[in-house]
């Protein structure tokens, strides 16, 4: 069947041919359940390895929604909330999934995506000034995503002033890497695995959106920071009976660099999507090093080129035009790119 092109987003195909392999080999093996496989405990050794914390607590969830909500449950008294910024992922497309837990999603301004450390710091100096805070959510996570909502990145420098803020306030400092892959592997990152470990308390390794079919692998560098997460995980139905089925794939991921090989094919196609919209003309809503483009288009113009692909709209930019998002993926392909390159009006 023929398909219309799409780059809407990062997890329209369905996985790597070396995960579906892997799981077609492995089917018929018998398996204890709940991520106490073999498969499992090889997939957790490799990641520990890749963020060079031998000691880290690594366990697998099913989908980014449902790790956001089991984490910050996890780790937030019933009293606190979580710092994120107003385009953050579990403040803007989770449908409430914090909230519904009892934490309230504390909003501050966003500058292309990221949380600024300064205003973080000052949020908290005027929070803790006010006599009456007790009668108030009060913060005890800092919430980001590498990358961010909007592809943009945080550097190692804000990652460091982030830490230094949530050390001096006693809050837990958690990173979203849903589309951590296409992270790692942009020329501008300066946050590399091992680095995450060292300034994180806890962030997850995305592999729904870099090459699984589902799946992301929670990180905790401490191990046994907060007691019992595994029970916690059961308690919030996040924990697959047949945990091989994460297990395997993150195996497979990080034997032999595919999972940053993958990073660095999407990006690598992005580069050329960005390049070739540039000099049809297009007009960038802001400059983004990850595998996200956005443009802002004549509304006009719309139709025609939702009849050549599908993609992402993103916001309103005024009364005639709209800002849309072109993703690459670890499947985007070059003839995709040449194809919509030469069909598409800007």
């Amino acid at each position: 069947m023929e398909q219309k092109l799409s780059f809407s987003s990062d997890y329209m195909e369905g996985a790597h041919p070396r995960i579906i392999e892997r799981l077609s080999q492995t089917n018929f093996i018998r398996a204890v359940g709940y991520g106490l496989d073999e498969y499992c405990a090889s997939a957790k050794h490799k990641i520990c390895t890749a963020c060079q914390s031998p000691n880290a607590q690594v366990e697998f969830l099913v989908g980014g929604t449902q790790t956001n909500a089991t984490v910050i449950r996890a780790f937030l008294k019933n009293y606190q909330g979580v710092i994120a910024s107003d385009t953050g992922h579990i403040n803007t497309h989770e449908a409430g999934a914090i909230e519904a837990t009892g934490h309230k999603v504390i909003t501050l301004p966003q500058t292309l995506g990221k949380l600024v450390p300064a205003q973080v710091e000052q949020y908290l100096k005027t929070f803790y000034a006010d006599a009456n805070y007790e009668h108030s959510v009060q913060p005890g996570m800092v919430y980001i995503s590498q990358p961010t909502e909007y592809g943009t990145l945080y550097s190692l420098d804000e990652l460091t002033q982030l830490r230094t803020i949530c050390l001096q306030y006693k809050l837990y400092l958690y990173v979203d890497g849903a589309r951590l892959a296409y992270a790692l592997a942009s020329e501008k990152n300066t946050i590399t695995l091992p680095h995450l470990a060292q300034l994180c308390d806890v962030f997850y390794i995305g592999g729904t959106k870099c090459g699984a079919l589902f799946g992301e692998a929670v990180v905790i560098p401490q191990p046994n920071l907060i007691p019992h997460f595994f029970t916690t995980i059961k308690q919030q139905g996040a924990l697959l009976a047949k945990g091989r089925l994460l297990g395997i794939q993150f195996d497979e991921l990080f034997t032999n660099g595919l999972y940053f090989e993958l990073g660095r094919h999407a990006i690598e196609m992005a580069h050329i999507l960005r390049t070739g919209l540039a000099e049809k003309g297009a007009h960038f809503f802001f400059d983004t090093p990850t595998n996200q483009l956005f443009l802002i288009v004549e509304n006009s113009k719309l139709p025609a080129i939702q009849k050549i692909t599908d993609y992402g709209f993103w916001e309103t930019y005024d009364e005639s035009k709209t800002v849309i998002r072109f993703a690459t993926s670890w499947a985007t392909r070059d003839e995709d790119i040449k194809t919509l390159l030469k069909q598409i009006t800007l």
